[in-house]
């Protein structure tokens, strides 16, 4: 696992470049471009279980779905920041990626620091030292556990009577 950080105000367009919107649509046609501007290493060197770590306002700009969508293809199994753009967070819950706030966490990690998330309990451990965070209301951990709203309601309309 290996944690990648960045700092504030990385928008949707350092995530996955604009000129690429409307010639990428799928995860594999996706993959390549992330973050391609900001860290070219990225797309080639992240590995599922991943961990992102970003400053303040992470993931502002445009509302394009392509950013979250190979956040969530490449196995990012977290994006801890010390805040999100609301669109980009919505858009997360949507597609099933986990998104933490948690400025603390971010402030204490120092390069080659192991982070694990625990969603559920609602803790970020940083080496050794564990900075809780409001667990997830239950519906968005369905979501995510699903892989996304609409496999989430696809699964729930078939469990319907």
């Amino acid at each position: 696992m290996k944690v990648w950080q960045y700092g504030d105000n990385v928008n949707t367009d350092m995530l996955f470049p604009g000129k690429y919107t409307y010639t990428c649509a799928t995860p594999e046609e996706i993959l390549p471009h992330l973050l391609e501007d900001l860290d070219p290493s990225f797309a080639g060197e992240v590995a599922t279980g991943d961990v992102v770590l970003g400053g303040r306002n992470f993931g502002c700009g445009s509302s394009r779905e392509q950013p979250v969508l190979g956040l969530v293809a490449a196995g990012v199994a977290a994006v801890v920041a010390e805040s999100f753009a609301r669109i980009f967070y919505r858009s997360a819950i949507n597609q099933g990626l986990l998104l933490v706030e948690c400025p603390e966490a971010v402030a204490a990690w120092r390069e080659r620091d192991p982070v694990e998330v625990d969603a559920v309990q609602g803790w970020v451990k940083v080496a050794d030292t564990k900075f809780v965070f409001p667990s997830l209301p239950p519906e968005i951990l369905a979501i995510r556990e699903a892989g996304g709203l609409l496999a989430y309601a696809r699964a729930e309309l078939e469990q319907r009577p």
